[in-house]
């Protein structure tokens, strides 16, 4: 088996963005998550409410982010934010301390989206992930719970076959995606080795609305949920994918070998 994509999505809920090579590093991917648009009150925005968000893209450049969408003027955002005044975030039910990209950010994602809102920035803010799953002292930057997401290509393929339109992989926001193995295997995995790192593979991704935004477009259709629901829902919950916690650090590599080295 063959590790084939590696996905950053550096402002959370934002267009992702595919890497040949990147650092795995304390809070995960580098980069990935590290941004995050929050409403006038501190609260965290995704495409659950908000899909237009899919439609911004943001992408790490030497000393600043570029972020652009349609008919908006591109915005650039530093990447050292130790000069920026830090606010209170809400994401989930964790409330935390992250530094505000000012004003012109403010108002590029307001005009965007049509309602006030700021871009923060998570500034080595920690997020314990939940004490249930984690391996060690384990944290997450802005992600939903885990520092990684994985899934198969086979696991797709085998849902494009139930689908009358196929959808790509990028419905459902993958870090990971593995070549070479049967359909839904990731489920049955404890722990792999890719490119020398040890991945703990601890719980199935419970989905939500996003994989139906089509991310090219923003619009949301029933699909692939209608689908999935006929069988993968378990306990009122529709898995696809599984929460990975990474036991160290290290750069992966598109075409890195995948080793199983012990199951569920």
């Amino acid at each position: 088996m063959t590790l084939s994509e590696i996905n950053i999505y550096p402002i959370k809920s934002a267009r992702g963005l595919s890497l040949a090579t990147a650092q795995l590093e304390k809070l995960g991917l580098r980069y990935d998550r590290r941004w995050m648009v929050v409403d006038e009150n501190g609260s965290f925005l995704t495409q659950r409410k908000h899909p237009r968000m899919a439609l911004v893209r943001a992408e790490p450049e030497s000393d600043h982010l570029r972020i652009t969408a349609p008919l908006m003027e591109p915005l650039s955002v530093p990447l050292s934010t130790e000069t920026l005044q830090l606010t209170d975030v809400q994401i989930w039910e964790d409330r935390i301390r992250a530094a505000s990209l000012g004003n012109q950010a403010s108002d590029w994602f307001s005009t965007f989206l049509g309602f006030k809102c700021q871009l923060v920035y998570n500034n080595q803010a920690l997020r314990p992930v939940n004490p249930k799953y984690a391996v060690g002292e384990d944290h997450v930057s802005f992600a939903d719970a885990f520092p990684l997401m994985l899934i198969s290509e086979a696991s797709l393929q085998d849902l494009n076959q139930r689908l009358d339109t196929p959808i790509p992989m990028n419905r459902f926001r993958p870090n990971l995606v593995i070549r070479g193995c049967q359909p839904y295997e990731e489920d049955t995995w404890k722990e792999i080795l890719v490119g020398g790192i040890r991945l703990h593979v601890v719980k199935p991704s419970a989905r939500c609305v996003i994989p139906t935004v089509d991310q090219n477009t923003a619009v949301q259709s029933k699909e692939p949920l209608r689908t999935l629901t006929t069988y993968r829902e378990r306990d009122g919950k529709v898995l696809f994918g599984q929460n990975i916690i990474h036991g160290g650090e290290g750069v992966l590599n598109v075409g890195d070998s995948v080793e199983v080295l012990s199951w569920r």
